[in-house]
């Protein structure tokens, strides 16, 4: 693709702006927060999947775009960022994302390293439509238990442990301080956009298998890009790792050849439904490999890398 438009490698940067959408991302889920402490549980309940959903979604975007270094030059400063993003989250999961992401990269479909495959236990219980409802409801917990797998990837960190201090310490504040519904309202959200929601879609349109095609990495071309800093162009994503979400539209836009005959997703509210109802796609519906090609599991450490682990199609 770089050998056809050379131009490409001009879209490859940082965008130092990023770090005002968390600013501003983090501040309105805390705002809606505190407003939430006198609600009623239903009208908590209803921001939350109305706007909390889209903010704390929005919030994991962010922290995708810190894993691969693209806000600032430091990792350090990314890697802040990145637990200041999720410091609105309820779960300290940034710097876990961020050191399991790269892998996901590099060893796209290798189940020891690409934590985004779900666990056998998963593909073995959640099997009908009630199943896969009560999976992708509670999509946050699958998540958090496959990182037990990774044995070749060291789990704990003094990153992962300062993200776990500045997690809690904020739960605990907001705990404290505005009581247990403004806590709930942060959990809400954290569910929602992982889950039972539209943006639940964006978990199931990356990699899921659709209707018995090989091809493994689809991109979303919906409008909720446009609130959700571009992150459904997934086959340009992982064509162009250290291309920020401000740019990575125009990847499609400047190498149309290569992206016009893949198939991809208008919609993800729909493609929630077509998960849970339609038997041909299950939790199961992705593409493992055992082969790890010439990667060694050093190879990717660095996120700067144009690190593309399997084509787009």
């Amino acid at each position: 693709m770089l050998a056809a438009h050379p131009e490409l490698k001009g879209l490859i940067g940082r965008n130092r702006f990023t770090a005002v959408f968390a600013v501003g991302a983090v501040g309105a889920e805390l705002a809606l927060a505190w407003w939430s402490r006198d609600q009623s549980w239903w009208a908590l309940a209803l921001m939350a999947f109305c706007v909390g959903a889209f903010l704390s979604h929005l919030l994991f975007v962010l922290v995708h775009e810190a894993a691969h270094n693209l806000v600032f030059k430091s990792r350090t400063a990314n890697h802040a960022l990145g637990i200041f993003a999720n410091s609105a989250q309820l779960i300290p999961s940034a710097v876990h994302f961020m050191r399991f992401h790269i892998k996901h990269h590099a060893f796209q479909g290798v189940f020891e390293l690409d934590m985004d495959l779900p666990s056998q236990f998963e593909c073995d219980t959640f099997r009908h439509w009630w199943g896969k409802t009560l999976w992708l409801a509670l999509f946050p917990v699958w998540q958090i238990f496959r990182t037990s797998r990774a044995r070749e990837v060291k789990w704990l960190h003094p990153w992962v442990l300062f993200n776990w201090l500045v997690v809690f310490s904020v739960d605990g504040a907001i705990l404290y301080f505005w009581g247990i519904k403004a806590l709930a309202f942060i959990a809400l959200s954290l569910i929602f956009s992982l889950g039972l929601h539209p943006l639940g879609g964006r978990w199931i349109q990356e990699h899921f298998l659709k209707d018995g095609s090989p091809q493994e990495t689809y991109s979303y071309y919906g409008p909720l890009n446009a609130v959700q800093m571009n992150i459904g162009y997934h086959y340009e994503h992982h064509d162009f790792p250290s291309v920020p979400w401000n740019r990575i539209r125009r990847v499609r836009a400047m190498a149309p050849a290569f992206y016009e005959s893949l198939r991809s997703h208008r919609s993800w509210s729909l493609l929630v439904l077509k998960f849970i109802f339609d038997p041909a796609m299950t939790v199961a519906s992705r593409l493992t490999r055992d082969d790890r090609g010439a990667l060694s599991l050093d190879d990717p450490s660095s996120p700067d890398q144009e690190i593309a682990a399997a084509p787009a199609a």
